[in-house]
């Protein structure tokens, strides 16, 4: 969506890490999403969609927190509080990340020109 006024949503991020091999995070999938249940609607979707693919710990995992985890998330979202989801499969973590964040009419997100300081960004380490 093209913010044209400065705007409160949240910023999500899903990143996977693998628990067998060394090196770092590796950010999958951003989406910035303007209400708290936009936000973990987002998870919920990714989740459905892996689903069929998880191993039965994972599985677990992901239904647990689609049936449980989801409103304790959308509960701290309202409070403006971050949230982390996340879950193991075959070797790989996989998190999602929900944080509030302030949108400002810089650039549109999917533009095709972005301004050279948006391939300077260094993601935060997830510890």
């Amino acid at each position: 969506m093209l913010v044209k006024m400065p705007r409160w949503g949240f910023w999500c991020e899903c990143w996977t890490e693998s628990l067998t091999e060394q090196g770092p995070s590796t950010l999958v999938a951003s989406f910035d999403a303007y209400s708290a249940s936009q936000a973990d609607r987002w998870v919920a979707v990714a989740l459905e969609t892996i689903f069929p693919a998880l191993d039965s710990d994972a599985s677990s995992a992901a239904w647990e927190w689609m049936y449980d985890g989801r409103i304790d998330t959308r509960r701290a979202l309202l409070r403006a509080e971050p949230c982390t989801v996340s879950l193991t499969h075959a070797g790989t973590r996989i998190t999602w990340t929900i944080r509030p964040a302030f949108f400002l009419p810089l650039a549109h997100r999917q533009g095709t020109e972005l301004p050279a300081c948006a391939n300077d960004f260094t993601p935060r380490s997830t510890d």
